[in-house]
C-alpha cells in the first residue's frame, strides 16, 4: 500500500509477469474483502428478520410498507436548472406548508439566476410569511476530517433561517460515521420532490443544465423526480416521522392527496436500525428493490450513479455479465471520472464487472465531460438511477454503495410504468449522446454498439493522446489499481458496524 501511494495512487511499472501476479493477488484480496462485507451484512439483517432484502428477486414490487400507489403523476426533471425551475415554481405557490430535508442546504444556493437571481435564504424567508417552512438537515460530522462539520452546517443552518419565521432542526440520529443522505420536498400535502439534487453548493453547483456548458468549474449531473397524488403521503409521512423523532414535535397527519394520473409510484427507503424509534428493525427496501429489478433483467441494465461500491449488487450485475439472459443483452454504467467530488480517482468495483464480461463487449461504463473548444471540464455524475429492460426504473437519493444501501438514510421511488421508463431513458441517452430522442429509439442493444462504444472509445483515445475532446461521452479505464480496487469494500469493512 505504501509503495502504491508513493506512486501517485497508482501501481509502479513492474515486468509484465510480476505485474500478472501482483494483479491476480489483488484481484484475491479485493474478492476476499467484498466477501466479507457481503458476509456481515447477511449476518446484520439475519439478526434483524430482514433478510429477505438480500434474496429479493421475481416480484415486481417491494414487499412491505408503503405499497406501489396507482393513480400518481411522475415527472423526471433532468439536472439542476430544469429540476431548479419546477421546484421553485410549485414552492412559490405553497398555501399551507412547505417541508424539505436534505443532506446539506446553502443559503446562497440560487434556485433562479440570470440578472435577477433568487436564492434559498430569501425564497424561504418570504414563503415563511404565509405558510410554515421547516427544513431537516444532517447534522453534519461530528469528525473535523468530513465536512460537513457539525459547526459548519448549524452556521449555514443559522444563516439560512435567520430574521425569518422558518423553523428548522438537524438531525443528529445517526450512526457512526453515516448521515442523513434522502432529497426531499413536501408542498401542502399535495407535490413532493424526490432525487438525487441538494439544495446545496457543498461540494460543487448542483445548476447545471442538459447541455453541460464547459464552466471552468465541475459541471454536474442530477435527476430529481416531481410526485403528485398518493404517493405524496408517504414522503410526507417520513418527513413527519422524522421531525417528531428530532424536535418532539408531532406533526398533524395532514390530508389525503387526490388521485392525479395513470402512474403507480412506489416510495421505497433505507432506515438503519435503532436510530428512530419508529423504525426499531431498520428498513432496506431500496437493497430489495434494486436486486429485485436487477435479477430479473432480459436486455438492458443502464445505471446511473455516483458509485458502485457494493458486493451485493455487483454480483448481481457479475452474473448477467457471466450468463447473459439474451445475445442482446448489454450493462450500460454512467459514472464519475473522479468520485468524491474528484477527491480521487476510484473506480469501485468496476474491475470485478469486466472480468465477468470476459470477450463479450456487453459491458460499457463511461463518464461525460463538458467542453468548450479545446477545452473541457468533468461533469460529476451524482444521479442516481436504475433502469431495467425499459420496464423498471428508480430515481432518488440512494448510491449503490454501502452507505445508501445499508447505513445512510435515503429515498427513492419506483415506477413500471413503460412509457414513463422508456421515455426517460431516451431523455438520458439523447443528451449523453448528443443526439435527438429519435435518433436513439431503435431497441437499446443497437443503440449502445452503434454510438455508445465508438463515440466513447474514441473520445477515451483523444485524451489518452493528449487530444482536445470532440464529444462529451468518454470511456472510463478498465482495470483500476489496488486502492482504487478496495477502497469501496474496505470502507464498507470499516465504518459498518
Amino acid at each position: 500500500m505504501l509503495a502504491v501511494r508513493a506512486h501517485g495512487g497508482r501501481l509502479p511499472h513492474v515486468p509484465r509477469r510480476a505485474g500478472d501476479i501482483l494483479l491476480g493477488f489483488d484481484r484475491r484480496i479485493g474478492a476476499a474483502v467484498s466477501a466479507t462485507v457481503a458476509a456481515h451484512h447477511r449476518r446484520r439483517l439475519l439478526r434483524l428478520g430482514q433478510e429477505g432484502a438480500l434474496a429479493a428477486e421475481g416480484s415486481d414490487w417491494s414487499p412491505g410498507e408503503p405499497p406501489p400507489r396507482p393513480d400518481c403523476s411522475l415527472e423526471v426533471l433532468i439536472d439542476g436548472e430544469q429540476a431548479a425551475t419546477r421546484m421553485h415554481a410549485d414552492l412559490a405557490a405553497a398555501s399551507s406548508h412547505v417541508h424539505l430535508a436534505g443532506w446539506h442546504f446553502s443559503p446562497d444556493f440560487a434556485l433562479v439566476r440570470g440578472s435577477k437571481p433568487l436564492v434559498l435564504r430569501n425564497l424561504l424567508a418570504e414563503l415563511s410569511e404565509r405558510v410554515e417552512v421547516r427544513v431537516l438537515a444532517w447534522g453534519g460530522s461530528p469528525l473535523p476530517l468530513f465536512r460537513p462539520t457539525r459547526a459548519s452546517v448549524r452556521r449555514g443552518m443559522e444563516e439560512l433561517c435567520r430574521g425569518t419565521r422558518v423553523r428548522y432542526a438537524l438531525d443528529t440520529h445517526e450512526r457512526p460515521l453515516h448521515c442523513h443522505h434522502e432529497k426531499t420536498i413536501e408542498i401542502d400535502d399535495r407535490i413532493a420532490y424526490v432525487g438525487g439534487i441538494d439544495l446545496s453548493l457543498e461540494g460543487g453547483d448542483r445548476f447545471d443544465s442538459h447541455h453541460h456548458i464547459a464552466r471552468a468549474k465541475l459541471g454536474w449531473h442530477d435527476v430529481a423526480t416531481r410526485i403528485e397524488g398518493p404517493a405524496v403521503a408517504d414522503v410526507a409521512a417520513h418527513f413527519r416521522m422524522r421531525w417528531g423523532e428530532v424536535t418532539g414535535e408531532r406533526l398533524d397527519p395532514g390530508s389525503t392527496p387526490q388521485a392525479s394520473g395513470g402512474c403507480t409510484v412506489q416510495v421505497v427507503r433505507t432506515v438503519p436500525e435503532h436510530v428512530y424509534s419508529a423504525v426499531p428493525r431498520g428498513e432496506f427496501r431500496i437493497l430489495d428493490a434494486y436486486l429485485r429489478a436487477l435479477r430479473s433483467a432480459r436486455s438492458l441494465i443502464y445505471l446511473e450513479n455516483q458509485f458502485l461500491w457494493s458486493p451485493e449488487i455487483v454480483e448481481a450485475l457479475s452474473k448477467k455479465l457471466s450468463r447473459p439472459p439474451s445475445d442482446d443483452f448489454r450493462l450500460v454504467l454512467l459514472l464519475p471520472a473522479k468520485p468524491n467530488t474528484g477527491a480521487d480517482d476510484t473506480r469501485g468495483m468496476l474491475s470485478e464487472l469486466i472480468d465477468a464480461d470476459g470477450d463479450s463487449e456487453r459491458l460499457l461504463a463511461c463518464t461525460v465531460y463538458a467542453r468548450h473548444g479545446a477545452l473541457s471540464d468533468p461533469v460529476y455524475v451524482h444521479a442516481k438511477v436504475g433502469i431495467v429492460d425499459d420496464a423498471w426504473l428508480t430515481i432518488g437519493s440512494a448510491n449503490l454503495n454501502e452507505h445508501s444501501l445499508f447505513n445512510d438514510t435515503e429515498m427513492n421511488v419506483v415506477c413500471r410504468d413503460p412509457e414513463v421508463v422508456r421515455g426517460t431513458r431516451l431523455r438520458l441517452w439523447a443528451e449523453h449522446l448528443e443526439l435527438d430522442r429519435a435518433d436513439v429509439a431503435a431497441p437499446p442493444s443497437e443503440i449502445v454498439d452503434r454510438f455508445w462504444k465508438p463515440i466513447s472509445r474514441e473520445q477515451r483515445a483523444r485524451r489518452s493522446a493528449g487530444l482536445p475532446l470532440t464529444h462529451r461521452l468518454v470511456e472510463l479505464p478498465g482495470l483500476s489499481s489496488r486502492t482504487e480496487r478496495l477502497l469501496g469494500p474496505l470502507q464498507g469493512l470499516i465504518v459498518d458496524g
